[in-house]
């Protein structure tokens, strides 16, 4: 008697997964855009100039200030030049990193990034975005600006961190125990920002984690599956960005911030958003925030140890047009930001302030 076909086994994995695409290994991509010197000297630099700052060693200011999000390349490395000048004569007061923001965290759903859909069509080539990401980081730090962007997917910095600053741990993820876990190994400065409702124990509890030893899951330069275990970062700070009904930058604000983070053990250094939930959104009051910073840190606030900026080669912001031909150069895709001429003026002036702070 013929024994009976067998039903094929029911599956019970990747039920959603519609596809896995080989990606180029972090190795590879670093070999064939490589650290030029040029670049190395400058995150070296800049990495020990802000844990200077974060410490108290280095008494100029902090500032991380470019595009809310890297949509054009070409666009970008025009802010990078113009940023460059600027920098370079001002440096004696602040420290200016340029933001270059590949990934943006969204609420329900919307445009993720360049590295996540570089074309802005929904085609998601997640290996031209990583390309393009890092040769835009290699084209800005040979040029001698410094780069400071927000680490998001915990496989990213794999393929980019050596040409990375300064990291931000973003509001929606300082809570989150793998982000915590990959700023302790991550080998720059890291501002966890306070959560979205405005709570800022979250991420002084995210600095108290990351300071410490971990074990996880990861993946190493050949994109092998591994143990990561790492020493723990002591490099972090707070990042004060509001929340979504007030701005939390005021006196007091600061004050309980620092008496947090002071009751932990922790070094008290404090950077300020100018944008998000302190200027409500709205790129104009970037300035109003500014200022008011400011004149706390020539009040003697020295826990205020910098800024964060939102800023573009053209004011506002646009939305992502269906014909990308129709998108108007140096404007944000994302948040809206303050142009280069208030850029220019606002860079200025903290740079007098400061000047006036030391004598």
């Amino acid at each position: 008697m013929p024994t009976p076909p067998r039903k094929p086994a029911a599956r019970t994995e990747n039920l959603n997964v519609l596809e896995l695409v080989p990606l180029i290994t972090p190795r590879l991509l670093k070999a064939e855009l490589a650290l030029t010197p040029k670049a190395t000297q400058t995150v070296i630099r800049s990495r020990q100039a802000a844990r200077d700052i974060l410490s108290g060693r280095d008494k100029r200011l902090l500032v991380v200030v470019g595009p809310c999000s890297i949509h054009d390349p070409a666009a970008a490395l025009e802010y990078a030049r113009r940023l460059k000048s600027l920098r370079d004569e001002l440096e004696d007061q602040l420290l200016i990193l340029m933001r270059v923001y590949f990934e943006k965290p969204r609420t329900t759903t919307g445009w993720k990034g360049l590295i996540y859909d570089p074309h802005m069509d929904g085609s998601a080539d997640i290996a031209c975005g990583l390309r393009a990401a890092r040769k835009l980081l290699l084209e800005i730090n040979s040029l001698g600006v410094p780069t400071g962007t927000e680490m998001l997917d915990p496989i990213v910095p794999q393929y980019t961190a050596d040409l990375v600053s300064w990291v931000a741990i973003g509001a929606r993820t300082t809570e989150s125990q793998t982000h915590r876990q990959m700023a302790s190994g991550l080998s720059m400065p890291i501002g966890f920002k306070n959560r979205t409702d405005g709570n800022i124990q979250v991420a002084v509890d995210a600095m108290e984690s990351a300071r410490h030893p971990h074990s996880f899951l990861g993946i190493d330069d050949e994109g092998r599956i591994a143990i990561v275990r790492t020493s723990g970062n002591n490099c972090g700070h707070l990042i004060l960005r509001g929340s979504r009904t007030r701005p939390n930058y005021d006196p007091d604000s600061v004050a309980d911030a620092g008496a947090r983070m002071t009751a932990m053990g922790l070094h008290p250094s404090i950077m300020v958003d100018c944008s998000h939930g302190n200027a409500g959104k709205k790129c104009q009051a970037e300035e109003t925030v500014w200022y008011d910073v400011l004149l706390q840190r020539a009040h003697g606030t020295e826990s205020m140890i910098g800024m964060l900026v939102e800023s573009n080669l053209v004011e506002g912001s646009q939305p992502i047009p269906k014909d990308l031909s129709a998108l108007r150069y140096g404007v944000s895709v994302t948040d809206e930001c303050v142009g280069w001429e208030t850029t220019e003026r606002m860079l200025r002036h903290a740079a007098d302030v400061m000047k006036k702070t030391a004598r």
